[in-house]
C-alpha cells in the first residue's frame, strides 16, 4: 500500500521540509512536472502529496494522508481533539511563530492578562460592547483566554494583515502569529507579558484515522528508522 506524506506546496516551508528529509537520507525531487514529485529514498511506497500547509490539517484529520508536515498551530486550529486524530512524530526545527494576544503599545497600564481582563470590563461599560480582539485563530484564543479567565470579549475574524485591524479601528487587540515581532512593533502594538497562546513550528504528524493495514505500517517503520525519530 502507498504510504502518502503530505508536504507543504511552495515557499520556504517546502524547501526547508525537503531539506530536513534530505539530510536524514530521504531525497525528494521533482519528477518532470512542476506539481509531480517523488521519493527517491529507497522507501517502497512512499509517495509525496503536495498540499498548502492549511490542507495538511484537514487531510491528515480525515485519514486521506498518512503523514504531514505542517505547524502546529493550524493543526491545533483546525482539529478539535487534535491529540484523538493526529500524533506529533518529530519537530522539525523549523518555521517557528509564536501566537500572542497583543495591544496597543499607548496601552501602558495593560501588560499582562488581568490588566486585559480589567480592561475588557471597563471598556463594556464605556462603549455598550464587547472588546473586539481580531484574529485567525478563534479555537486556539478562545481557549486560552477562557483557561486565563478573560471575559467581556469578542473575537472578530481577519483573513487580512490582522495587525492592521487596530489601526484600522476594526478591533482593540490582535492574536497573531509572529516570528521577530518587527510587523507588531510596526503597527505600535506589543504583546502582553503573559499573552503567548502557542509556540509554535514545523512537525511531522502521523494521521490516527487513516488505513495503516496492507503495509502503511510497515512504510512508515523503515521511514522512521531512515529518519531517526
Amino acid at each position: 500500500m502507498t504510504l502518502k506524506l503530505g508536504v507543504p506546496s511552495k515557499g520556504r516551508l517546502m524547501d526547508k521540509t525537503f531539506d530536513w528529509f534530505r539530510a536524514r537520507g530521504v531525497d525528494m525531487e521533482t519528477a518532470g512536472h512542476q506539481r509531480e514529485y517523488l521519493a527517491a529514498s529507497g522507501i517502497e511506497g512512499l509517495e509525496l502529496v503536495l498540499l498548502s500547509a492549511a490542507e495538511i490539517p484537514r487531510e491528515l484529520g480525515a485519514g486521506r494522508i498518512h503523514l504531514g508536515v505542517t505547524g502546529t498551530d493550524v493543526v491545533r486550529e483546525q482539529l478539535g481533539n487534535w491529540e484523538d486524530r493526529v500524533e506529533e512524530i518529530a519537530e522539525l526545527g523549523f518555521g517557528h511563530a509564536d501566537l500572542v494576544i497583543a495591544v496597543p503599545r499607548f496601552w501602558v497600564d495593560v501588560t499582562t492578562l488581568e490588566d486585559l481582563d480589567a480592561t475588557a470590563a471597563a471598556f463594556r461599560k464605556a462603549h455598550g460592547h464587547r472588546l473586539r480582539i481580531a484574529t485567525k485563530y478563534h479555537r486556539l484564543v478562545r481557549e486560552f483566554l477562557r483557561d486565563q479567565g478573560v471575559a467581556d470579549y469578542q473575537l472578530v475574524d481577519s483573513q487580512g494583515a490582522t495587525e492592521g485591524t487596530v489601526r484600522n479601528l476594526t478591533a482593540e487587540a490582535v492574536a497573531d502569529i509572529t516570528s521577530t515581532g518587527e510587523t507588531l512593533r510596526a503597527n505600535h502594538l506589543r504583546p502582553l507579558e503573559d499573552g503567548l497562546v502557542l509556540g509554535s513550528q514545523a512537525t511531522l504528524l502521523r494521521s490516527r484515522g487513516a488505513d495503516w493495514d496492507n503495509g502503511a505500517q510497515k512504510g512508515l517503520a523503515a521511514l522512521r528508522d531512515r529518519l531517526g525519530v
